[in-house]
């Protein structure tokens, strides 16, 4: 039985692997190469903390198909692929600016201030997160880990994460992130099957930006704690029960925190979090921060977002029945009238009642038709539905791809165009006078031939 919540598939013309995209050469030379770039850090203040860690070049990965079996079954099994994909090896160079170095692509960002409530209460806490706490974390061995994280495997595509965060109209900020391309330092020695893992995940602060910090610094670590051992079959069957513990793990050493304080912490978060095994996506949410894939549709012959995540607010019938059997109530549309999710992170005085940080886990393959994963929390998406933020930043790619092919298209200008492409969808959505704080995570997603 399949334990996953596995987008349906599409339906395509060809199951035959594909080496390069299905569309028009223009349009796969709009996905850029290469290494990815952190957001421009003006206008931070200086209490804004940003972790970096280091990794080498990146880790190619296997390459997934064309046309049939979009979503169906898992990959094959790396050693069923092939050790080097045509062509790779002569292109390695051109992965990165900067070959052969370390680059500094892993970092949490709590944004511009901290972030509006979700709450209809207005509670002042005092404290912050201990610098040097370490709940969540493990010690295990990394003997040459980095090392072999630094291979380059053929067939891989290549991901490539950009940031924006914007307050809005909040006093202040709540939301957090954290991005990493290469977790498997992390992790430590894994099967030479599993060649890459990544991580990329925004956290929508409420009551406070205490829930929100925490789990962008420590759900990370849980889940490299967690990650299963084995080759790529046995990790299939077991990373969706490994992220629900290591989110319950976050959420209980959060807790544990929380009630130590005295007043003790009330703040919660929601979290929508996607890790990269080789070619497949996991993706684990609680409440209303969303995911979505932009992927081009052989059928319409146009961009489609496919949702990648799915809502928990007390409104829907499976939601309000647990609340209610827990013994809470739905007022409003809220929590007992005042938390407007339903899964989250941390909120101490609604667990009780039914809410809940148990995870839905989906998973997807990744073919040649897709272009970028977009993250966000309910900032974006009060302002954007899904298919018009893909018609946004599409749009905006569109443009600079034009621009770029009157000119050289460098590697640093088709950087530029994603980070960009990022901060005027943030932009946009402050603009169209969203009242909550803003981020937005975009993963570019590229083939490597």
């Amino acid at each position: 039985m399949d334990l996953f919540g596995d987008l349906p598939e599409p339906e395509t013309k060809n199951n035959k692997p594909e080496t390069t995209l299905s569309r028009s050469t223009s349009i796969t030379e709009k996905n850029p190469p290469g290494q990815a770039l952190r957001p421009s850090k003006s206008g931070l203040n200086p209490s804004q903390a940003v972790w970096r860690g280091v990794r080498g070049n990146y880790v190619s990965v296997t390459q997934g198909t064309g046309g049939g079996g979009l979503f169906d079954d898992l990959p094959p099994n790396s050693s069923e692929l092939p050790a080097n994909a045509s062509g790779l090896s002569s292109s390695n160079s051109d992965l990165s600016s900067n070959a052969g170095q370390k680059d500094d692509t892993q970092h949490v960002e709590y944004g511009e201030g901290d972030r509006g409530k979700k709450r209809k209460i207005d509670e002042s806490q005092d404290g912050a997160l201990p610098e040097n706490d370490t709940r969540g974390t493990c010690a295990q061995e990394r003997t040459n880990a980095e090392a072999g994280s630094k291979k380059l495997i053929g067939g891989m595509y290549m991901l490539k994460g950009f940031v924006a965060d914007r307050k809005g109209e909040r006093e202040d900020m709540q939301d957090a992130h954290y991005l990493t391309e290469d977790l498997l330092p992390e992790i430590g020695v894994v099967d030479s099957s599993i060649t890459r893992v990544a991580y990329f995940a925004v956290f929508d602060g409420h009551g406070g930006d205490r829930a929100s910090k925490y789990a962008a610094t420590h759900l990370h670590k849980n889940i490299a704690c967690k990650f299963p051992k084995g080759d790529i079959a046995q990790v299939e069957k077991d990373i969706k029960r490994q992220l629900i513990e290591a989110f319950k793990k976050t959420n209980d050493d959060f807790l544990k925190l929380a009630t130590a304080r005295k007043p003790s912490w009330k703040d919660g978060t929601t979290a929508v979090a996607v890790l990269v095994i080789n070619n497949t996506l996991y993706i684990a949410n609680l409440g209303d921060s969303k995911a979505i894939l932009c992927r081009y549709s052989e059928e319409k012959k146009s961009y489609m977002a496919v949702p990648l995540t799915k809502d928990h607010n007390p409104t829907q019938y499976e939601e309000r029945m647990r609340i209610q059997k827990a013994g809470g109530n739905v007022k409003d549309g809220r929590v007992m009238g005042i938390l407007e999710v339903s899964r989250s992170l941390g909120d101490g005085p609604y667990k009780a009642h039914g809410v809940t940080c148990i995870p839905d886990v989906k998973r997807c393959q990744l073919t040649n038709n897709d272009r970028y994963i977009l993250i966000a929390c309910d900032g974006l998406w009060k302002t954007f539905k899904s298919e018009e933020s893909v018609l946004f930043v599409n749009r905006i790619l569109e443009l600079h791809a034009s621009s770029d092919a009157a000119n050289s298209k460098s590697k640093e200008r088709l950087h530029s165009d994603f980070e960009t492409a990022c901060g005027r969808v943030a932009n946009e959505a402050v603009r169209k006078l969203s009242a909550d704080n803003v981020t937005v995570m975009l993963v570019s997603i590229q083939n490597p031939s």
